[in-house]
């Protein structure tokens, strides 16, 4: 049932108060509709997270929510696959199609045979795995999980008991800030915003900065260590050295509230920072100075990003960096990472209803513990498993794909792999807001709402949820329906557990904590709580020394290292000479531009108008060598493939690591490929093994590549 919509009224405007989620970042928002159209959208000075800032993405939400090629009524395919011939199909018959193919593939192959995929950060991710759940299915997916953020999530939880976040919304300011693999002024994710690390760099807070490329936020700090891509590990042991070995680690708080200080110490005496340069190509003068800088300007905060998951080391990587706030006593400190509040109930996602050994079914659980396994905090698939489980039918077949707000054919790794698998499916529907090149081969494509269409109950920052706020549905675009509203319906043709409660019921439920409801949280607009500090001083931290693990017991029985260590990714200038001889220079991908949101926005005019083309960043150094100017067109190639994009020539990279943009396709060009091919990053990528052995994760960083000007 549709939701009644209670504005307030102002100058023939309504007015309404919500959370932007253009992308994850979650900046309160005040929208101004007239004739049920969204005409405005500007920051909320009320919100205690952004405090009335936005950025373009968010301003110009009228533009993308009311854009002439939304998506607006459901599609059935009438050609071939990937023929781009659609048919308009009223909502309830293309809900009953869809389920009963559903449920004839779960009959004859069994629930695991039918995956679900969605993008990251979305309103409705938990209630996709609630629907994976009830459905019996084990295998869903979304395009981070082993690659972005589930790594810290688990290291921190084995490490300190439990997720930390920035504390930018005391009273106290940080002194320093590290920022690792990070670039928060351009991504600002889950409500750890741009603005408020802005703020704090402002008033004083001294910046380092670990990343291969001096980027927006490495500009605005004080040191720049550009590592090698991939290396991350061997700066992080190489810090614990000079901060264990200097005498510089809070003595205090190691006593008192850590376990494995001694085991540790022993660890890394080999570890020094003239090892650690001739690895990762920053300067042992600069790797003691970082060191210093973090250790001794408390309180401190360790912003780490996905760049340091996306490796095959990735449980040892994330182990390194996290251990350097146990060693400082950065936790849950007035101005340093703080553990969180947890104020709402968990979402509901029927975890018990997942039906016996279907666990033992999740592709790749046996393998990666800590991803699928029952140690994992959001147990899922392992994506290259899965989709080559759809292309060749090992171990099982994997016949179908309900993908809600995800465009694998842009954000999984090996793209040409992902399409082979994509077009061996018996069933693909896709839930987005516009054509992309995955829906355009999709059987079904399913209008999705835009964040102004949406009730959700938000909890940031993710996972510790110190703050809870409301959004809220205040127009409707066609026949486009939240995500969560699509996965109920077939939840109930399907006749499926817990398919007899609303999304308002699964909201209240989680706001019980609080004596609210949803209906309450919306006129409340949000909820914040005073934070309570050093909470470990009462009950410790949640893990089985109760104190802080430097060595981890818990990884040791699960057979992997307990003490960080480091190894050299598979593909480098170091493990791969005659590899590097063909393709010599270093290749880090990811990198995100702040008009877009990963694949999302290139067809809206005022933000493609700012970044019209795909950029590759290259030295002067490098340009010079292979004669290419800045601003023309250029080839980059993989062991993988090729793609092209324009030279930005900058100094601010090194000179042997090349770095191209995410996320590139062509909304203007034909489909049903619209450009696919050419621009894209993950045409690079490598989705083979080694992975991660905890985590499944894979070589995304620190690649090899070579670069030339186009032939005309």
């Amino acid at each position: 049932m549709e939701k009644e919509i209670t504005p307030i009224s102002q100058d023939n405007e309504q007015i309404f108060k919500s959370v932007c989620r253009v992308c994850h970042g979650g900046c309160g928002a005040i929208l101004y509709v007239r004739d049920g159209r969204l005409i405005r959208v500007q920051g909320n000075p009320e919100s205690p997270l952004n405090k009335g800032w936005m950025c373009i993405k968010g301003l110009n939400t009228p533009e993308i929510v009311n854009h002439p090629d939304r998506l607006k009524r459901p599609l059935r395919r009438k050609g071939k696959r990937g023929s781009g011939e659609w048919e308009s199909v009223p909502w309830d018959e293309v809900l009953d199609e869809i389920a009963s193919r559903v449920d004839t593939i779960r009959r004859e192959s069994g629930p695991e045979s039918i995956a679900l995929g969605q993008g990251t950060g979305r309103h409705h991710y938990m209630h996709v795995v609630r629907f994976a759940n009830a459905l019996g299915t084990p295998n869903w997916y979304e395009p981070g999980l082993a690659q972005c953020f589930i790594p810290r999530i688990t290291v921190s939880n084995l490490t300190y008991g439990g997720f930390v976040v920035a504390d930018y919304y005391g009273d106290t300011p940080p002194k320093c800030i590290l920022f690792w693999g990070h670039n928060p002024l351009i991504t600002g994710a889950d409500g750890e915003l741009s603005i408020c690390v802005k703020r704090a760099l402002n008033k004083g807070a001294v910046g380092i900065a670990v990343d291969p490329r001096r980027s927006e936020t490495a500009k605005k700090c004080a040191l720049w260590l550009p590592v090698r891509p991939g290396t991350d590990a061997a700066l992080a042991l190489a810090m614990i050295n000079v901060i264990i070995n200097e005498g510089i680690y809070d003595k205090e708080f190691v006593e008192k509230w850590t376990v494995g200080f001694e085991q540790l110490k022993a660890h890394i005496a080999s570890f020094t920072p003239e090892w650690a340069e001739t690895i990762t190509w920053v300067s042992a003068a600069d790797i003691v100075k970082a060191a210093r800088m973090y250790a001794s300007n408390k309180p401190a905060i360790l912003e780490w990003g996905l760049g340091i998951e996306q490796n095959p080391n990735s449980l040892q990587t994330v182990r390194g960096v996290a251990i350097l706030r146990g060693l400082t006593g950065n936790i849950d400190m007035p101005g340093s990472d703080i553990l969180g509040m947890n104020i709402i109930h968990s979402y509901p996602t029927l975890k018990e209803k997942l039906p016996e050994g279907m666990l033992k079914k999740r592709l790749g659980a046996e393998n990666y513990k800590l991803l699928g396994g029952w140690r994992a905090f959001m147990p899922s698939a392992h994506i290259p498993t899965l989709f080559r489980a759809m292309k060749t039918g090992d171990p099982y077949r994997v016949r179908a794909l309900l993908i809600f707000g995800n465009n694998p054919l842009l954000t999984v790794a090996n793209s040409r792999e992902i399409y082979e698998s994509l077009i061996k499916l018996d069933l693909l529907v896709v839930t987005d807001l516009f054509m992309t090149p995955t829906a355009a081969m999709a059987d079904y494509v399913l209008p999705a709402a835009f964040w102004p269409e949406v009730d959700q109950v938000i909890g940031y920052p993710l996972v510790v949820e110190n703050l809870v706020m409301a959004q809220q549905k205040v127009i409707q675009t066609g026949e486009s329906r939240q995500d969560e509203w699509i996965m109920d319906e077939l939840a109930k043709r399907l006749n499926l557990p817990g398919s007899e409660e609303s999304l308002e019921d699964v909201m209240n439920y989680q706001l019980a904590p609080l004596g609210l409801t949803f209906q309450d949280l919306k006129k409340k607009g949000f909820v914040f709580p005073l934070h309570e500090y050093k909470k470990y001083e009462k009950n410790g931290f949640r893990t089985p020394s109760r104190k802080v693990e430097l060595y981890c017991k818990a990884l040791e029985r699960m057979g992997y290292e307990p003490l960080p260590s480091y190894k050299e990714p598979p593909e480098s200038p170091l493990q791969s000479p005659e590899l590097a001889k063909e393709f010599p220079y270093v290749l880090t991908t990811g990198s995100r531009r702040l008009e877009f949101f990963h694949s999302e926005h290139r067809q809206i005019k005022s933000l493609r108008s700012k970044r019209p083309d795909p950029q590759v960043e290259i030295h002067p150094d490098t340009a010079m060598k292979h004669g290419i100017k800045n601003g023309e067109w250029v080839k980059v190639t993989s062991p993988r493939g090729s793609i092209r994009l324009k030279a930005l020539i900058t100094e601010d990279i090194r000179p042997n690591v090349i770095n191209v943009e995410h996320g590139w396709w062509f909304p203007e060009k034909p489909g049903p490929d619209y450009g696919v091919w050419e621009s894209n990053a993950n045409v690079l990528t490598n989705n083979a093994p080694p992975y991660d052995p905890a985590f499944g994760s894979y070589q995304l960083r620190g690649l090899l590549c070579r670069i030339e000007p186009e032939k005309e």
